[in-house]
């Protein structure tokens, strides 16, 4: 049975080696599959076009120290054969902005959603698995993978691709610590003299007591790992600092932060190790209700430009923070590849960090891409083929963009998963309007919500009065049992 996608497809086409026989393999699996649910291949894997009624797998045997050799980017004319790693609207906005290039790219994605299948070919396989994910990347002829999600490059997924002499763009395990360790961050922040909050790494109750004493309220409390975003608490109320504080401590370190006031704003810096180049700056909303209420989310809204921003905002960021960063790491032997993250604040004593993150965000992937009229594959693979100073500084729309999460009941805490998703291809219709598939999945008949994030409702216009009508409209179209989402996106900047 076609799924409700097909309008959007971009080009796809299968690796011939897939066969009869390895698409019978996966028939056992494929309703699990579909559904999100049951476990992915840890070794071999399968493609699922889930917006199809076909389906194919293939099983790969150890290519261990098989050569890969790509392209130089000095005859990027050809189209590219691209993997994106990840599930969410991240990757899935990736992939849209992809397929606008002028180029015909075969697109791949791992493990992917039910909106990605529409336009690139879903392949089951453990995105944390640096194995598979190669054995994959080497045995479909990939020239780039593009890696989505904080767990792969903390996994060292990007190492055992570059060993295969994949070109890949997100970092090494050792550089995505920048963002897998709020502590080392601190460090190569302090080493690269990037102007930051001051910190203090606590590692049991009794330095966490000192440090809160030492920071004051209002308390800023941090894992030091990877939480999903959630791992981040700001409070008054020391009772709640020292609760979330000793929960996170019994998974590691903790840090507590000086609070810096002041609006937040995130902007991304393309790496190839060496050179940076900015893209646009975002703002997100963090909180899972209006005006700021609720706890900590992964991201339920942002919007892009941010008019009121000062001029040299961005050569500022570049020159104090970006390139620091970037060449303190190098120095470090720790060559960061990829998407820098910049967390940023504007205080009464000028921009300070508030963290880094080794990869695109989400949601302000959604509008800074959705704002972007240069081609991404250039740009990315420049970027992982340590060539982007050869690459033209990326184009803005002067558009407006912003976007809107829905959210499943529960979220963030304990989100209802399974239920009906519906009205997508509707708000998908409106003018300037297309939706990011964060957790969904297609079942034959239904689309179903898989996640707490579920799909994103981008919209552009020439205003920002215009462009919240378009992405409220349309996310009046969507219709998911006790759904949430916020209705003060970008207000008050008409």
């Amino acid at each position: 049975m076609a799924g409700p996608f097909n309008d959007l497809r971009c080009t796809k086409r299968r690796n011939a080696n897939l066969d009869a026989l390895s698409r019978g393999l996966l028939a056992q699996n494929l309703q699990a599959v579909s559904r999100g649910g049951g476990d992915l291949l840890s070794s071999g894997f399968a493609t699922v076009p889930r917006a199809q009624s076909g389906f194919t797998i293939f099983m790969s045997d150890s290519l261990e120290g098989h050569s890969h050799t790509v392209a130089s980017l000095r005859g990027y004319s050809n189209r590219v054969k691209i993997l994106v790693v990840g599930s969410g609207a991240r990757e899935h906005t990736i992939i849209q902005a992809l397929c606008r290039d002028e180029e015909d790219h075969q697109l791949w994605a791992a493990p992917g959603n039910a909106g990605i299948s529409a336009k690139a070919e879903v392949v089951a396989l453990d995105a944390t698995n640096p194995k598979v994910v190669t054995e994959f990347a080497v045995s479909a002829d990939i020239d780039l993978v593009i890696i989505g999600p904080e767990a792969p490059l903390v996994a060292g997924v990007g190492n055992r691709l570059r060993k295969a002499g994949v070109a890949v763009f997100g970092p090494n395990a050792d550089a995505a610590a920048l963002e897998g360790s709020k502590a080392f961050a601190k460090e190569v922040m302090a080493r690269a003299g990037v102007p930051t909050g001051q910190a203090w790494t606590v590692s049991d109750t009794d330095e966490l007591l000192l440090a809160l004493d030492a920071a004051g309220s209002p308390f800023v409390v941090k894992a030091d790992g990877l939480a999903s975003g959630k791992g981040v608490l700001v409070t008054e109320e020391r009772d709640k600092a020292i609760e979330h504080a000793e929960f996170y401590l019994q998974h590691g370190d903790v840090l507590i932060e000086e609070f810096l006031a002041g609006p937040e704003v995130s902007l991304f810096f393309l790496s190839d190790g060496q050179t940076v180049m900015p893209l646009a700056p975002a703002q997100d909303y963090k909180r899972a209700f209006d005006g700021d209420q609720g706890p900590n989310t992964g991201g339920m809204g942002a919007y892009s430009p941010l008019p009121w921003l000062p001029e040299n905002f961005v050569a500022e960021v570049q020159e104090k923070i970006a390139q620091p960063t970037i060449t303190e790491m190098a120095q470090q032997g720790k060559p960061f590849i990829g998407l820098l993250y910049c967390g940023l604040i504007v205080t009464e004593d000028g921009v300070k960090v508030i963290e880094f993150n080794a990869r695109f965000g989400d949601p302000e992937t959604q509008v800074v891409l959705a704002r972007l009229e240069s081609p991404l594959a250039p740009l990315l693979y420049g970027a992982a083929t340590e060539m982007l100073a050869r690459v033209e500084a990326p184009v803005f729309s002067p558009d407006v963009a912003i976007t809107v999460v829905l959210a499943s009941e529960g979220y963030p805490e304990n989100p209802h998963t399974g239920r009906t998703l519906e009205g997508v291809e509707q708000a998908a219709a409106r003018e300037g309007v297309h939706i990011a598939h964060a957790a969904t999945a297609w079942d034959g008949n239904h689309l179903l919500a898989t996640g707490g994030r579920v799909v994103s409702i981008v919209a552009v216009g020439k205003d920002f009065t215009t462009a919240r009508k378009r992405a409220y409209q349309a996310i009046g179209d969507i219709r998911l049992e006790g759904s949430h989402f916020r209705s003060d996106i970008a207000a008050g900047m008409e």
